[in-house]
């Protein structure tokens, strides 16, 4: 049993923060599961040293846990093993003070390890360190950033789901408003304050649109050259958009597609990769003449991403997203400057070419989403796999060339059956969260849904 933090926290950052912020008084410790929600305690001020002198005891059973907090047996981690503890320990780096909150509270992220201090390969953060660690070892750096889209809904849903009304005035906007700044200000008091908030959290929260529905907003953040910091990024910027919204009266919603007649919510992933000097190795000499390296990235996430979509689109609701033009890509396809395909070279400038992949929904686990990723792009490097020919125009009427899963059952079975999937996320991480998946399918197979009774109740 180990009293030595496996993560490379110390106690010396808990001593530093709490001298610094004396009027803290409580911290959320948050630990992130297969599904990427946050499962953890609040504890008091003063069993913080005790958190980074021997971390905390919580049970196995919370890395199998389904959407939600219900066990899932299939997974092997309830009483297969008695349902014993493990040890969270803190995560460097990730202590932080909570903005707005009454009476002041602080945050720190959490990993979860085995008593002798060995990863518990079931926790999502540890897929991704390996995915890290693993290219390290082969000279290569990724970096990369998030993009994070959700909807501001109105609470009250006794009329049905609709955008909310601006925090500022009351209005209320049922057009579409995209980009529009205009628009952006009946929510700048809730703006301010997620931003706020990210800035108190070390978090570089940058751009805000108007995204291409009623309600439906995206922020992006601030490109890192660590991958694990990205993901992070992107888990306690929902947690701060989420709480700040409550704050304001409104709901923020993170289903990949909760209005039948608009565009879902996607989480895009920009990814570059640099050499042990710093070099993007995805930058050409000449601009428009590609790299094989970036070539054979491409390539790599092409044939992997029908076995991995159920890591970019895991729940019912997930496929909803991905309708014709939707802004939401259908099949593997690539291209430049387009954003109709599943992996796009934005335009830019050449010195920070990288690769945007598209088809993940804001629903999705960030951890495993950037593990999959990287582990299909190492994949491409080391098999030099041709991308295929680049999709010009229209890529929603590009006829897929490689197998991608028409539905959720058929992305489950996919998933199940992935030789690359289980390598890219560990045995033990895979077979927790496929059988997660499939324990949700289940649920929702056996729910009777308002949609039978309209169409069945009174005609069949």
């Amino acid at each position: 049993m180990t009293t030595v933090s496996p993560s490379g926290s110390t106690l010396a950052e808990a001593e530093d923060f709490l001298a610094r912020h004396p009027e803290i008084e409580a911290f959320d410790i948050v630990l992130t599961d297969a599904n990427g929600i946050g499962r953890g305690k609040i504890i008091r001020r003063h069993e913080l040293t005790g958190l980074y002198t021997s971390g905390r005891h919580l049970p196995i059973s919370i890395m199998g846990l389904d959407i939600v907090g219900e066990d899932v047996h299939e997974t092997g981690l309830i009483w297969d093993q008695g349902d014993g503890d493990m040890r969270a320990w803190p995560v460097p780096g990730t202590l932080k003070p909570l903005h707005g909150t009454n009476p002041p509270r602080g945050e720190l992220l959490m990993s979860m390890y085995h008593l002798d201090g060995a990863e518990m390969t079931s926790d999502p953060r540890h897929a991704l360190s390996r995915q890290v660690r693993a290219m390290a070892a082969e000279g290569l750096h990724p970096a990369g950033a998030f993009e994070l889209e959700f909807f501001l809904l109105d609470p009250d849903t006794s009329h049905g789901v609709r955008p909310a009304a601006a925090v500022l005035d009351g209005r209320r906007s049922d057009w579409t408003e995209v980009y529009s700044v205009d628009h952006l200000h009946g929510m700048e008091p809730l703006f301010s304050d997620i931003y706020r908030a990210a800035a108190a959290q070390d978090i570089r929260a940058e751009t805000v649109i108007s995204e291409y529905a009623p309600g439906q907003y995206e922020l992006t953040l601030h490109y890192r050259t660590d991958v694990m910091q990205a993901a992070d990024d992107l888990i306690r910027l929902k947690r701060i958009v989420r709480l700040q919204a409550r704050r304001h009266g409104v709901t923020a919603c993170f289903m990949a597609k909760p209005i039948e007649k608009y565009a879902g919510s996607g989480m895009h992933f920009h990814v570059s990769l640099a050499d042990d000097r710093g070099r993007n190795l995805f930058a050409e000499a000449v601009e428009g003449q590609w790299t094989d390296t970036i070539r054979h990235a491409i390539g790599g996430m092409r044939r992997t991403m029908g076995e991995s979509m159920l890591v970019f689109a895991p729940h019912a609701n997930s496929w909803r997203r991905f309708a014709n033009q939707s802004y939401a890509p259908v099949s593997p396809s690539w291209g430049v400057n387009n954003r109709s395909v599943a992996l796009r070279i934005p335009a830019g400038d050449v010195a920070a070419r990288r690769i945007e992949h598209r088809p993940s929904g804001v629903d999705a686990n960030p951890y495993l989403v950037a593990a999959t990723i990287l582990a299909g792009l190492r994949l491409g490097l080391s098999e030099q796999i041709d991308p295929g020919p680049e999709t010009v125009g229209n890529g929603y009427d590009a006829r897929p060339d490689l197998p991608i899963p028409g539905d959720w059952r058929e992305a489950i079975r996919a998933a199940k059956d992935s030789a690359f999937l289980k390598d890219a996320l560990g045995a033990d991480m895979h077979r927790t969260f496929t059988a997660i998946k499939a324990a949700e399918y289940e649920r929702v197979a056996r729910w009777i849904a308002d949609v039978d009774y309209a169409l069945y109740l009174h005609n069949v």
